[in-house]
């Protein structure tokens, strides 16, 4: 019956996308009639993909913050579509990032920790290294995909998915790519003739930009990779200084240089808008916003997570340790729990998307792969796997099932112990993978993982642990096991990691 009823949502999708396309072709075609101008232009859609990096859920005040100030993408969400179940596939950046290039979960790509990892050497168990230390060269990427379909590709800011030429975004289906690292005066792979004085925020909205105009006449897809909001935190002196003056939400910890470096996003979001708009691509395009992890409270280290220079500023307060929290949302980055996979994310195309609306779906950051695919007309990669699902339905009707079922595997220490989760409807499962033990949440009910109803609701634990332990076979998860050197006096020191040596 299930089977039945969704393939006849996806023949009357079908229909009604054709036709889109098909009112979109001859709406184009009268007015290069009218406007010899129009002729030339593309048909298909161009996409910009902008990636913020720890950004959190409550960040945003189009969530409910009240202290920080994002007004463009709170005007992106006013003509598009905003998600509020939406999460990242793990609760750290290079396993996250990995998951929207391939399509694929952590477990599946051989990356479950950041690059190239966390590493506890006398903790109670002994965790697994990831597989590769870079996105595998054999996974098709995404802008690969693109590429076949006849799309101009370009990658800028942050990567973290290899650092070496052959795991260079050149080298994984971008035309054009400049990676780095820091805020200021960094140098960029390969390098470019510019402005070192600039915030590396500003310099890779240029980059940007400069795509964007060069490849205007032609589909192209852009992917923005934002810094910011990163530890260690660092901002431009005028927007901080605004911060600093302004009141305080006693519910919040209000840090002014972390408030700055979102303004500083939110900055780059308006400028990739604005060129849109002027180069008259603004309908034709889908623009996706998201965040790679949740958001960070403080460093897993316990060091300040202020930047040296900007250290006197905030002088001797708890907030040279603190940067963020993600209430009502549990926890923070480097954990399974909600505040460090859930995230802030908002798709704008006019084409498709009517503005101004909310969505409850349940999105994973695996399902953008397949997304875009659709967006694009592009064909799957042969012979790899796709984890997600389209969301081209929701885009355009608000249709999504939802007792669907999600999935994480974290299986390192860093904010919290080794674990791994699954989400199903309001249903929220999580496996610690030192005792094996489990908890149960109903997020409709608890949205702070406040209250484990397991002993309440065993029939529910049970089928949502087998269902989590499918997935992890079928993906190929790799566990945590005991560690001959266990020392409970030093179990919690950090160490090198293996692969660092």
């Amino acid at each position: 019956m299930i089977a039945l009823i969704n393939h006849k949502w996806r023949d009357r999708f079908c229909i009604y996308f054709n036709l889109k396309i098909l009112t979109s072709s001859i709406v184009f075609l009268v007015l290069s009639l009218i406007n010899p101008s129009v002729q030339g232009q593309n048909h298909q859609p161009n996409i910009v993909f902008i990636l913020a990096d720890d950004l959190g859920w409550a960040d945003l005040p189009v969530y409910g913050n009240t202290f920080n100030e994002a007004p463009h993408l709170t005007k992106l969400a006013e003509e598009g579509i905003q998600f509020m179940k939406a999460y990242a596939a793990a609760p750290v950046c290079s396993p996250s990032r990995a998951s929207i290039q391939s399509g694929q979960y952590p477990p599946r790509v051989g990356i479950t920790d950041f690059i190239t990892g966390h590493w506890r050497p006398y903790e109670e168990v002994r965790v697994p290294i990831n597989r590769t230390q870079f996105l595998p060269t054999e996974i098709t990427t995404i802008a690969e995909s693109l590429k076949s379909a006849g799309y101009a590709t370009a990658y800028f800011g942050k990567w973290h998915l290899g650092n070496g030429p052959d795991h260079h975004p050149l080298a994984q289906g971008y035309d054009e790519a400049n990676v780095g690292t820091g805020f200021y005066n960094v140098n960029m792979i390969p390098s470019r003739s510019e402005d070192k004085s600039q915030r590396l925020s500003e310099r890779i909205t240029n980059y940007g930009t400069d795509f964007i105009r060069k490849n205007k006449d032609q589909p192209f897809f852009l992917f923005l990779s934002h810094y910011d909001v990163h530890v260690q935190l660092d901002a431009d002196h005028d927007l901080i200084e605004k911060y600093q003056s302004k009141a305080k939400d006693p519910t919040y910890p209000s840090n002014p240089i972390y408030a700055a470096m979102i303004e500083h996003i939110d900055r780059s979001v308006a400028r990739i808008t604005q060129v849109l708009e002027d180069e008259g691509l603004s309908d034709n395009t889908m623009v996706l916003f998201f965040s790679d992890n949740g958001g960070l409270i403080s460093r897993f280290d316990q060091i300040p997570l202020v930047a040296t220079s900007k250290l006197p500023l905030i002088n001797d307060e708890p907030l040279q340790y603190i940067a963020s929290s993600n209430a009502p949302l549990r926890s923070e980055k480097g954990t399974v729990y909600e505040g460090g996979i859930r995230e802030p994310l908002i798709i704008k195309w006019p084409a498709i998307i009517s503005g101004g609306q909310v969505s409850d779906a349940l999105v994973s950051s695996v399902d953008f792969f397949p997304t875009i695919l659709d967006v694009a007309g592009a064909s799957p990669p042969a012979g790899q796997t796709l984890d997600g699902i389209s969301l081209l339905p929701t885009l355009s009707s608000g249709t999504h099932n939802p007792e669907r079922a999600i999935f994480w595997h974290y299986p390192v220490y860093h904010h919290d112990v080794p674990a791994s989760a699954i989400r199903k409807g309001d249903w929220k499962l999580i496996e610690n993978l030192v005792t094996k033990e489990t908890a149960l949440y109903n997020l409709s009910a608890d949205i702070s993982e406040a209250m484990d109803l397991s002993r309440l609701y065993p029939e529910k634990t049970k089928a949502l642990y087998a269902l989590l332990q499918e997935w992890q076979e079928k993906t190929g998860a790799e566990f945590p096991s005991p560690n001959p050197d266990f020392d409970s006096e030093k179990r919690y020191r950090w160490g090198t990691h293996p692969d660092r040596k």
